[in-house]
């Protein structure tokens, strides 16, 4: 048989997370919260299935739902959308993403990524029949060379794919970005998919730049968001676009076809839950107390830490102690160390390795305790 994706394997987030399990180590690799969700949130999940909200919701989400997301964009990025013609529900950012990139990409459309990047990128553009154009961001502060990026387009180019707060570098964008995004697309007519499943974890008093909030940006962009990275239920895979309706439009037709619809009770429970700004406006905060403990208890340790504005991920740097490759110090960290991470290297296409962890601080204060104590030995 000949595969479509023949240099892919198992995801580098399963791999990690089944050696954690193998080697009863501490697992701070894959990105998911070990703390319990708010109760009146699941009560409220509780509640719908009870009153029988337990069958297929209408394709693109329930209207209540997407008529509180719709405020709520309207509340933070004081952008107006059609709750009807331009905001889908879907299984997950991940779901968008592919769902996006299939409806929009026709077989040799080029689409430019930034790497390090979220590992589905990638296959989800070449099985669109779309070519991925990589770019890396420039380590250790993980900014974009625009100069480079408008180098790299031409007449193939159709979307330019962003991430802020940047999973796995916790780099945020500037007002600078913002303006040369913008300046970019608008001359080349090119699509921004805007990847801000992190938008609400963002610290030191920094600003999350979305794509909405500027009208003639937003008018050539899809931006997509998380209901599990924000409410610390990654296990629902729920999240929401957000873009122009003609583009809606496009991308609801291949979005029926890969998923059709949303989990029902947990889309009832939502639109209840969020009508509450506070359930939503303090997870900043919240996170960046989470960083800053983390930070606390590896204090001493000869890993260093780079800068992290956002995300729940701490980039920790080894270069100091082995002369190892990424892949090879996550193995020995998870298998000697007892502590799982992610090797960065596994989010370049060319395998750029810069000696960087991925640590993921969405855990219990006794969690982070245990692994500073280990990661201070190393």
């Amino acid at each position: 048989m000949h595969s479509k994706l023949p240099d892919v394997g198992t995801t580098i987030f399963a791999v990690m997370s089944k050696m954690a399990v193998e080697n009863n180590a501490i697992n701070l690799s894959q990105g998911f919260p070990d703390f319990p969700l708010d109760s009146k949130l699941v009560n409220l999940v509780s509640k719908a299935m009870q009153e029988g909200h337990n069958q297929y919701a209408p394709m693109p989400g329930l209207p209540a739902l997407r008529q509180v997301i719709a405020q709520v964009v309207q509340n933070t990025y004081q952008k107006s959308v059609d709750a009807d013609t331009e905001v889908t529900v879907t299984a997950g950012g991940t779901q968008a993403l592919f769902s996006i990139l299939q409806a929009l990409v026709h077989t040799g459309d080029e689409v430019i990524v930034f790497d390090p990047a979220y590992d589905s990128y990638n296959p989800a553009i070449r099985l669109s029949g779309g070519v991925p154009i990589h770019i890396n961001l420039k380590a250790p502060s993980f900014s974009i060379d625009w100069q480079e990026v408008e180098a790299k387009i031409n007449a193939r180019t159709k979307i330019i794919m962003v991430n802020t707060p940047h999973n796995p570098s916790g780099a945020v964008f500037t007002e600078k970005d913002i303006q040369e995004l913008e300046r970019i697309a608008l001359k080349h007519n090119l699509i921004v998919l805007s990847d801000e499943v992190y938008e609400r974890i963002i610290f030191d008093n920094k600003k999350h730049y979305s794509v909405l909030e500027r009208p003639a940006l937003a008018n050539n962009s899809i931006a997509v968001f998380s209901f599990g990275k924000t409410f610390h239920a990654t296990g629902w895979k729920i999240g929401y676009v957000v873009a122009p309706a003609a583009l809606t439009k496009e991308i609801r037709k291949a979005h029926q076809f890969i998923v059709f619809s949303v989990n029902t009770p947990i889309q009832v429970a939502l639109a209840e839950y969020m009508k509450t700004p506070e359930h939503y406006n303090s997870l900043g905060k919240f996170y960046q107390q989470k960083r800053d403990q983390f930070l606390s208890f590896i204090k001493g340790s000869s890993l260093q830490p780079l800068s992290c504005y956002g995300s729940y991920f701490q980039l920790l740097s080894y270069e100091g102690i082995s002369k190892k490759g990424d892949m090879a110090m996550a193995e020995e960290l998870t298998i000697q160390h007892k502590i799982a991470s992610i090797p960065v290297s596994v989010f370049y296409q060319d395998k750029s390795d810069n000696k960087l962890l991925r640590f993921c601080f969405a855990k219990q204060d006794e969690t982070m305790e245990k692994a500073g104590e280990i990661l201070r030995k190393i």
